[in-house]
């Protein structure tokens, strides 16, 4: 613990920086932004299926567009990129707040998509995936504390603001949070880059192939791996995105389900450290089978338990595979990769990642449309994530073992 407290107190300026880019991303995540689907639908009359389609539109434009504008973070300092982002996410926030016709609901929701749920997320992880080496799985546990405390905090402070004041003045809020709070502390913590070649922990590790993108997308163990990562974002954005339906389904408070996520973050947090432990203690392979495992067993709570007390076992659940995959998703691909063209490996990986949280929503809106029985469709996501588990398996196994420093060579 006291050399713990000792790398925190040391690198608190980037690990700092970094939670608050995650913490912020929240306000362009499905589950913050879905906290509005009951005002939105009203307001535009708009169903669950014809929702749920704009919000896929929206999305995979910002997945499509993710690709290129990733690749900033290979060409300008991390601290220029988080200013721009955090004042284009703000703009976002803005536009959904004024937005009265359909287009503008969409251009603010593609907004909001791309550089909330994107680039603050790219832009946290590529920087902290390339300043640190051994303790990369410590220092992307921490950075992804920041993801659990939004979803811990936002979602309740929303929805008493929101009934206060309305859903609308509510983003205007979120404004002036990213204006105010966010961005000159970022600006603050960020000013400098770490410098991992002049670390110790550096000079203890061999030096890792850095491959290209066209390598990358060549490598038959990318995309294994990939349809392994996107179970996460299609089963829980799927399930955040239509959680008003399910209560009302259930004839849950959605107060109640809302208290939820403060149990999804508790998990969320203690196996986000214990994911970072791990894969400093082995390597991120090894970790990599482990946890689509309780993503099943919440898509089954979800499904077959009608109980209000289901929501937070079912939260739990989310929260331990949330925690595993958060760490992995930082921790993984440098790793196999390296660093030099991590912006642009990761910006791929993470528009895959944004195309399946575009897919589950709108997918899903349209079989509830068609009158396709949802616990059929949360059992369906409970199957795939075992068949999934099953392929992150066999992608491990093929996965050389650690070389004498940890850190496994691609085959």
């Amino acid at each position: 613990m006291q050399a713990f407290g000792r790398f925190i107190a040391d690198n608190g300026r980037w690990l700092g920086g970094g939670f608050l880019l995650t913490f912020f991303s929240s306000f362009g995540q499905t589950f913050f932004i879905s906290l509005s689907n009951a005002g939105i639908r009203q307001a535009y009359g708009l169903s669950h299926g014809d929702f749920g389609g704009l919000y896929m539109l929206a999305t995979l434009g910002s997945a499509l567009t993710l690709p290129f504008l990733g690749r900033v973070l290979d060409r300008y300092r991390t601290m220029t990129v988080a200013i721009g982002t955090l004042v284009m996410l703000a703009l976002a926030t803005v536009s959904m707040g004024l937005s009265t016709s359909v287009p503008a609901l969409v251009l603010s929701l593609y907004m909001l998509r791309l550089f909330g749920q994107g680039m603050m997320t790219q832009t946290a992880f590529t920087a902290t995936g390339r300043w640190f080496s051994a303790s990369r799985g410590r220092a992307v546990s921490l950075v992804t504390l920041g993801h659990q405390a939004g979803e811990a905090l936002l979602p309740f402070l929303f929805v008493i603001v929101a009934g206060a004041i309305g859903w609308r003045a509510s983003w205007f809020t979120g404004t002036g949070a990213l204006l105010l709070v966010a961005l000159p502390l970022v600006m603050l913590l960020l000013r400098r880059d770490r410098v991992p070649q002049n670390d110790p922990e550096t000079i203890r590790r061999a030096p890792v192939r850095q491959w290209t993108l066209s390598e990358v997308l060549r490598d038959p163990k990318f995309y294994l791996i990939s349809a392994g990562v996107l179970a996460p974002p299609f089963v829980a954005t799927t399930i955040f995105f239509h959680q008003v339906y399910l209560t009302e389904l259930r004839g849950w408070p959605l107060t109640l389900f809302a208290a939820g996520f403060a149990v999804m973050s508790v998990a969320n947090v203690a196996f986000t450290l214990l994911a970072g432990w791990l894969i400093d203690r082995t390597s991120a392979a090894r970790v990599l089978p482990l946890f689509l495992l309780p993503l099943a067993a919440a898509s089954f709570v979800a499904a077959f338990v009608t109980a209000p007390w289901a929501i937070f076992l079912f939260m739990a659940l989310m929260g331990v595979s949330n925690g595993f995959s958060s760490t992995l998703s930082g921790a993984m691909w440098p790793e196999l990769y390296g660093t030099r063209h991590l912006g642009a490996i990761r910006s791929v990986v993470v528009a895959t990642m944004v195309f399946a949280s575009a897919a589950g929503p709108g997918l899903t809106g349209y079989l509830i449309d068609a009158g396709v029985d949802y616990d059929l469709q949360l059992a369906a996501m409970g199957l795939y994530s075992l068949v999934a588990a099953a392929g992150m398996w066999t992608v491990s196994m093929r996965i050389r073992r650690p070389r004498g420093d940890g850190v496994p060579a691609s085959e």
